[in-house]
């Protein structure tokens, strides 16, 4: 990427996670390009409801994948997340609650900011 990726905010992106490590590139950032067919640009704080929702719908978040460094999920971790699974989730009434400062401003093309902003959790200097 040559520029500075921007968050839902208009401001730089910061990162997500680090542990556990997220991200398209595993970068701890919801950062993007046009190879994540998904569009993992959603940071949530995943819930226990919405790990059962995508687990339901073919996408085991809870199984450790050690050969994808992935070593799965628990409520209260946060993750980046597909854009469309999350308003998905938020249609079925279980989507998680997200950081605007760590989701990649391209979830507009998904959601609106109302949507993430009726959802959204304050983020910690250092958190």
């Amino acid at each position: 990427m040559s520029h500075t990726p921007l968050n839902v905010l208009g401001t730089a992106l910061i990162p997500c996670s680090y542990d556990p490590l997220t991200g398209y590139y595993r970068d701890g950032c919801c950062n993007t390009d046009e190879h994540d067919q998904g569009s993992h640009v959603v940071c949530a704080k995943v819930t226990q409801a919405f790990l059962d929702f995508s687990s339901a719908r073919g996408n085991d978040l809870v199984t450790p994948r050690p050969e994808h460094r992935f070593a799965g999920l628990k409520a209260g971790d946060r993750w980046c997340l597909c854009a469309m699974r999350w308003h998905e989730a938020l249609n079925a009434g279980v989507a998680p609650p997200v950081h605007l400062a760590r989701t990649h401003e391209r979830a507009l093309l998904h959601v609106t900011l109302a949507q993430l902003q009726s959802l959204s959790v304050e983020d910690k200097v250092g958190d």
